[in-house]
This record gives structure tokens, C-alpha cells and sequence, in this order.
């Protein structure tokens, strides 16, 4: 078939890491990204179009004649792209990889998610759903909850909508803030309820074509500022490839109850869902429940779980617009994978941006991989553009062995102010002795 010009939507360490997947394909002939960044833009095109101007990514696909589109970030999902293309004549054509608005409620409504998992048997922690017009109602619930108590914004806050308290005068004076004071804006105008789940976390990857799903490597994320996983959440300081507790049996748990009563459950109720779902999932007594759902892939899950898939990208997008995903069978990279994200002093505060990074043209091996997430390119000097700059994976053959090789590299890379942590994969590190 004739190879595919292809456009990539985001600007971090996810697209970076997709974008250097997409442009190995020998079925992509060109690849645009909208809008990049400095690393993205050695694996092909950066347009200066923001990746929720539907009009100019309209006028982009018309001019370049594009072939397919693949959404990274989960904004321009929510925010309906796909419906735009399937109510357009001249867009109608051109297969947009992500689910329609209302299916991508699955991670834009947590309300909607978790009315979704009850009505499909999907294991969860209990939860009530409180707004302004029941807000009294939900003062006495949260008086009467049993400690910690987990409060979340109902839609999109960034990252920053879930709040975990630890008695119930911070619970009322949050459920205050997000309802009362607009503490996330329209996003918290509803909030979650939510039984506190004591576990271990994981993210486990599917792709779906609306019939058929293939899984992705699992990963597992950190999202804490400080080392031992302490201090402020943050986008992601790392992430590791597999993870070690998930064995065959629990993983065989999670395709049985979780993601196969999902996948049907959006075939059931005509949910119009083609491309990444995430499963933002606790282990719980090994048991799997899920935490939320994500309608895209994870930041820096990513740059774990593309590196260890050994299948070509473009191929199995191709095979999620032509509903045959049964067909592919996926291979998967058997060493471990480990990123170690640096970021910009005084994130996931206020930062500065623009400093130049020195050490980019150090040589790298064959089993590390560079990948820019808020990096610019000015003067032909690459400088910081973002809360998260850079994230650096490393393959070995354990979990602690990657993450220790991708700390030693960055020590070789610098800017003003560079932090991150040395500890990524901490609690697999018994696995070396």
C-alpha cells in the first residue's frame, strides 16, 4: 500500500517517544507534529498549530493531503476532534486515532467513568457524587466517611483534580474550595467521593478498534516530586517497564475483569472508541480495581512502553481503522525499560523557562533513547520549554539495572536548575542484589 502522510497532535515526551515509533515505519512517508518540540523535530515536521485549533489542523490535513491523524494529549479528545472530522466532508475521510467526545468522557467526566464501571461489573472503589445543587448532603457524607478520604474533580484539572485527605476538616474545606470557590474551575464544579484504596499502582495499556483490543507493556509511573515518592504530584518524574509484581496470574485478572468488560461495555453502548485506553489500576490484596481511565496513552508511560514494543506503529494503527486488530499478534522487547525524567527547579510550582541544555550531543548507545518533552529550539540552541524537560530511557535486564543506567546518563546533561530523581524503580531494587 502506498505509505501514509501521517499527523501526530502534542508537544511532549509522549509524542516525542510516538513520533520516533511512527517515523521507523516504512508505511509512514511523512509525519508532521502539531506543535513539537526540539526532539520531535529530528524525527519530521513541526507545525506552529496548537493541538486544539481544530481549524488550522483542518486546514493542515486539507494542504498536505494527510492520511491519518494520532492524537497524543487527551484535551483535543475530550474536546471532540473526532466528531469535528466525522462532521466534516472534506475531513470525513481521514481516520483520526482517539474515541469521539462522549466516549472520551471515560476520562473527561470521573463521574461518567465511574457510572460507566458500575453498570459493566468493573471492580472500583465505592464512591458518591456530590455538585452545588446536593452540596449540603455531601458535607454530611464526608463527615461520616471513613480516613483518608479521596476527593476528585469531575473533569479535566491538569493533572491536579485528585486531592487525598487526611481527616475531615481538610476533606470539607477541599469539597468547599472545588465546589463553592471554583478551586479547578468548571472542572470541579462536581466531585467524586471516593473510597481510599491501599495498594500499589500500575498502568496497563490497550488499544482498541471498536471490536477487537490488543495489550501494550504495563508500566508504572511516579508521580511525586521526591525521592521515596514524597512532596507535590507531579505529570511524572519516571516510569518502568514491566512491572514485577504484575504476574501472569494477576495479568489474566486484569484482561478478564477489567479490560475486556470495558471494551465490550463501549461496544454495548455504541461508544465510538478507536485507539489508546489507559487503566490507571491499584493492586489491591491481589486484586486489580481500577483507579481511572485515561483516553490516551500516559506521559512518561510512554517512553517505556513504545521502546519495548517491537511491532511497527503505523501498522497497527492501520489495523485499528480497518477494525483487524485480532490480527496482530504483539511482540514485546523482553528486557526492562526505564525512564528518568528531568525537570525545570521549582516544578510542579512556578518555573522558568529558556535555558539552554548542553550535553544533547553526547553519543549514545543503541540501548538508550533521549526523548524532549518541554524543549524549544532558538538560535539552533535547544533550551528548556516546560515543567518537564527531558526524559531518558535506558534498557537492561532488570527494572533497577535500566533506571541506574538512565541516572548515570543524565549526570552528563545539564541546565540551570536541572532536578530529578535518583530513584526511579526503588522498591524492584532487591532484584540486583
Amino acid at each position: 500500500m502506498k505509505p501514509l502522510k501521517i499527523l501526530l497532535l502534542g508537544s511532549g515526551g509522549r509524542e516525542h517517544a510516538l513520533a520516533w515509533k511512527i517515523s521507523q515505519s516504512p508505511l509512514c512517508e511523512k509525519l508532521f507534529i502539531a506543535p513539537g518540540n526540539a526532539g520531535t523535530a529530528q524525527c519530521g515536521e513541526n507545525v506552529n498549530i496548537s493541538f486544539n485549533d481544530f481549524l488550522g489542523i483542518q486546514s493542515l490535513c486539507l494542504r498536505e493531503h494527510l492520511d491519518m491523524v494520532v492524537v497524543g494529549p487527551e484535551e483535543p479528545l475530550v474536546n471532540g476532534i473526532v466528531d469535528y472530522f466525522k462532521a466534516d466532508a472534506a475531513l470525513k475521510n481521514i481516520p483520526v486515532i482517539g474515541p469521539s467526545r462522549e466516549a472520551a468522557q471515560l476520562e473527561g467526566s470521573k463521574a461518567f467513568a465511574k457510572a460507566f464501571m458500575q453498570r459493566h461489573g468493573i471492580p472500583t472503589a465505592a464512591y458518591r457524587e456530590f455538585d452545588a445543587s446536593n452540596y449540603e448532603e455531601g458535607v454530611a457524607y464526608l463527615q461520616a466517611h471513613a480516613l483518608p478520604i479521596v476527593l476528585k474533580a469531575d473533569g479535566l484539572a491538569a493533572g491536579k483534580g485528585v486531592i487525598i485527605c487526611q481527616n475531615h476538616v481538610e476533606a470539607m474545606a477541599e469539597f468547599e474550595l472545588m465546589i463553592q470557590e471554583s478551586k479547578f474551575g468548571t472542572a470541579g464544579h462536581k466531585v467524586v467521593v471516593e473510597e481510599f484504596l491501599t495498594g500499589i499502582e500500575l498502568s496497563v495499556f490497550a488499544v482498541v478498534d471498536g471490536k477487537s483490543y490488543i495489550l501494550l507493556p504495563e508500566a508504572k509511573d511516579y508521580k511525586r516530586i521526591g525521592e521515596g515518592d514524597t512532596g507535590l504530584n507531579t505529570g511524572g518524574m519516571g516510569a518502568v517497564s514491566p512491572v514485577p509484581f504484575a504476574d501472569a496470574v494477576f495479568m489474566e485478572k486484569v484482561r478478564t475483569r477489567i479490560v475486556e468488560p470495558t471494551v465490550k461495555g463501549l461496544q454495548d453502548e455504541n461508544l465510538d472508541y478507536k485507539g489508546f485506553v489507559f487503566f490507571g489500576l491499584i493492586k489491591v490484596n491481589d486484586e486489580p480495581f481500577v483507579i481511572e481511565y485515561n483516553c490516551r496513552m500516559g506521559d512518561p508511560e510512554t517512553e517505556v512502553v513504545i521502546p519495548r514494543l517491537q511491532n511497527d506503529l503505523v501498522e497497527i494503527l492501520l489495523a485499528v481503522c480497518q477494525q483487524r486488530l485480532s490480527d496482530i499478534y504483539v511482540q514485546i522487547d523482553p528486557r526492562a525499560a526505564a525512564t528518568v525524567v528531568a525537570v525545570s527547579g521549582g516544578y510542579p510550582g512556578h518555573y522558568e523557562k529558556g535555558y539552554p541544555i548542553e550535553g544533547l550531543d553526547i553519543l549514545f548507545e543503541d540501548d538508550m533513547l533521549l526523548f524532549h518533552a518541554g524543549t524549544a529550539l532558538e538560535a539552533q540552541q535547544v533550551v528548556t520549554n516546560g515543567g518537564r524537560v527531558l526524559a531518558l530511557t535506558s534498557y537492561a535486564q532488570s527494572v533497577p539495572l535500566a533506571a541506574m543506567r538512565s541516572v548515570t546518563l543524565l549526570d552528563f546533561i545539564t541546565f540551570e536548575d536541572m532536578y530529578y530523581r535518583t530513584d526511579i524503580g526503588y522498591e524492584f531494587r532487591k532484584e540486583r542484589d
